[in-house]
């Protein structure tokens, strides 16, 4: 008979074993959801990813594709679901208010597409896509207001060529509808958290890229997080504004950073705000490279105008790697989120 403590080692290593196959097993089951989905079979696509879906309800990826082939399937309706769930689990990707855009474009709700894409812009500005939609819906909201006054007055001359402008421009370039889904470009990636795994290690997922499909002049969509109520869309706007503080000391842009500071932000140790900023521009302009990276934030609002934002914050430049809990409270500041506090270790 084998020793206690082998048969314990053994016994540890079968779960192992069987812990990784299943786990293989799952990545194998997602992998083949996308070839199906790019070889154009979405009914067997749809079953494979509900399938990966069972073991990972929260996996961004996997949800994000099963959006994608509803949309295929024109199940609107059921992707503007899964896309909104994605905007509520995961308001800090600018990819699924991108698609929602598409999808509310499609629809005639230009206004809630464009409410959509600025919402993709604030969290990412750098998102060309997302401006190009952007623009798309703007022409189309233009044509609509152009077309109403030449049927008001026939004669408004200065509208017929303005919308005979835009026609032309949108007949010349054939442009639709063109979410991201990546059946040509697999190597366009989103970065999505992998909310179901208890470290926050971010994954990378191949986005599904789609050419245009319509002539509709309107927006192209993107790939796989705030919530349909006013306060999921409030919890959105302060995550934006807390990664674009973490972008803007991760790009060494002094400014910037210093930008997301409320005028009666409490200095962590009452020193004079001049002297605060001082050792800031020092600290963030020295290292060549920084990254700081927000992980698990959790959003609580105090009130309408004020809220606390709890988080792991990953600090890594040549000479210092550090990672610890922040708080930051921010405070309504007109249309920004501006930091007022600052909490180390909460």
């Amino acid at each position: 008979m084998l020793p206690r403590a082998l048969m314990t080692r053994i016994t540890a290593l079968l779960a192992a074993l069987l812990f990784a196959c299943a786990a293989g097993a799952q990545t194998d089951e997602y992998q083949e959801a996308q070839k199906l989905f790019r070889g154009g079979q979405h009914a067997q696509a749809l079953e494979r990813v509900d399938n990966f879906l069972k073991g990972n309800p929260k996996d961004a990826r996997a949800r994000f594709l099963k959006g994608l082939i509803f949309t295929e399937q024109n199940k609107n309706a059921d992707a503007i679901r899964i896309f909104t769930g994605l905007t509520e689990d995961y308001p800090e990707l600018p990819e699924p208010y991108n698609n929602l855009a598409v999808l509310y474009a499609q629809q005639g709700q230009y206004d809630k597409a464009r409410s959509s894409l600025e919402l993709s812009i604030r969290t990412h500005p750098s998102y060309a896509t997302a401006h190009e939609n952007l623009g798309d819906i703007y022409a189309k909201m233009a044509s609509q207001a152009y077309d109403k006054a030449l049927q008001l007055d026939k004669a408004n001359t200065g509208a017929q060529t303005k919308l005979g402008l835009i026609k032309e421009l949108f007949s010349s370039s054939g442009k639709g509808v063109k979410p991201t889904s990546g059946k040509t470009d697999t190597k366009a990636a989103a970065t999505i958290v992998a909310a179901a795994k208890p470290v926050p290690a971010p994954v990378v997922a191949a986005a599904p890229a789609a050419p245009a499909k319509a002539a509709e002049p309107v927006a192209k969509a993107a790939e796989p997080a705030a919530k349909a109520t006013p306060a999921g869309n409030a919890s959105a706007d302060v995550l934006i504004a807390v990664n674009g503080w973490a972008q803007a000391w991760s790009t060494n842009d002094v400014g910037g950073y210093l930008g997301y500071y409320a005028t009666d932000f409490q200095t962590p140790r009452g020193e004079p705000r001049s002297d605060w900023e001082a050792a800031r521009k020092a600290r963030i302009a020295k290292p060549k490279k920084i990254d700081v990276k927000v992980e698990l934030p959790k959003v609580v609002f105090n009130d309408a105008n004020r809220v606390s934002v709890t988080f792991r914050q990953n600090y890594n430049s040549p000479n210092l790697k550090v990672s610890s809990m922040k708080t930051l409270v921010l405070v309504k500041s007109g249309e920004r989120w501006l930091i007022q506090q600052e909490l180390v270790g909460s």
